[in-house]
């Protein structure tokens, strides 16, 4: 296989996660990274680390990792893309709809291959369970809903909850479904002192019928990353934070004891929790990014994808300020 030389911008939390990946990866060659914000020039000096993408520019990478504050995607990804690097972009794709445009529209000028970094999809327990449901396991949709919640990380500064964590579920709920957004409602509040929402409940309808609902927070000392889909024959619940699956079958069994013979809606059934093998989210994302650079079958997020994504956020928003 091919080596491809890569890079990242952005030193936060998720960048070196991307690094640490890009180092062991086969067919990848870590080329280096960089980070553009004036406070940490110094320190990076002495880090290793370059200060400036025209540095990076001079390491001749294939592609590169763009995981800075999502103000700064299109302005990053562009001078990239226009220096012929590819780019997986982190998600949100962009912090507005005009700016993911531009960037779809650089990415088709240039010809430059891009994608957006929404990790879920790349989660083993939610490959597994979108497997089961083409299989029939659930049989006929109806409902997806999603929990997402947990404590405020202070790395995110310039965009509220839903762009930051609704785009999970939001993306997750577009791609198990292979549906769209048809509506799409929202109320939020803003606790923590922020300008922008910490906590948002929305419920939806796709154009497939299917009803969705998330309730999602930088809140809650409890971290849940679940995600319950109900079909007309059974239930699966993916938790993408232990990357566990569990089925739920509706029953076939008739009971006739008085007392448990109470309504239901359906008869318990059998629950299963398969195993299956577990590898790194982030590492198969990149084999995937990698995969596509060469040609070859893969599953990237495309930019229109995340695009999309970031329209549904965008209503969510508009919805919870004029209330309808």
């Amino acid at each position: 296989m091919v080596n491809l030389r890569a890079g990242v911008v952005g030193t936060g939390v998720m960048g070196l996660n991307h690094l640490r990946v890009l180092k062991n990866l086969n067919g990848v060659e870590y080329a280096g990274a960089a980070d553009t914000k004036a406070e940490d020039l110094n320190q990076n000096s002495t880090s290793g680390i370059l200060g400036s993408l025209e540095e990076l520019l001079a390491l001749e990478l294939d592609y590169c990792v763009v995981a800075t504050p999502t103000a700064s995607h299109l302005e990053i990804a562009k001078y990239l893309m226009s220096h012929g690097v590819a780019v997986l972009v982190e998600k949100p794709i962009a912090d507005s709809l005009s700016n993911a445009q531009e960037m779809v529209d650089i990415s088709r000028e240039t010809g430059m291959f891009a994608g957006v970094g929404h990790i879920e999809r790349f989660n083993s327990a939610a490959r597994f369970a979108k497997d089961a449901m083409r299989e029939g396991r659930v049989g006929e949709i109806i409902q997806i809903a999603t929990r997402r919640q947990g404590p405020f990380p202070g790395r995110i500064t310039d965009v509220g909850v839903i762009k930051d964590l609704a785009t999970h579920d939001i993306d997750l709920t577009r791609w198990i479904s292979e549906s769209e957004y048809e509506d799409v409602s929202a109320v939020v509040a803003s606790k923590s002192g922020r300008k922008y929402e910490d906590l948002v409940a929305s419920t939806g309808i796709l154009t497939n019928g299917v009803v969705v609902n998330h309730l999602v927070n930088w809140l809650s000392p409890l971290k849940e990353r679940e995600v319950i889909v109900t079909g007309t024959s059974g239930t699966i619940r993916i938790d993408t934070l232990s990357s566990e699956v569990t089925i739920f079958e509706n029953g076939s069994i008739s009971v006739t004891r008085s007392e448990l013979a109470h309504f239901k809606g359906v008869t318990q059934g059998n629950i299963f929790k398969p195993a299956f093998d577990k590898p790194e989210p982030l590492k198969v994302e990149h084999e995937n990014f990698r995969d596509g650079l060469l040609g070859l079958s893969n599953d990237v997020v495309t930019l229109e994808s995340g695009m999309k994504t970031l329209e549904v956020a965008e209503k969510m928003i508009e919805s919870a300020k004029v209330g309808r």
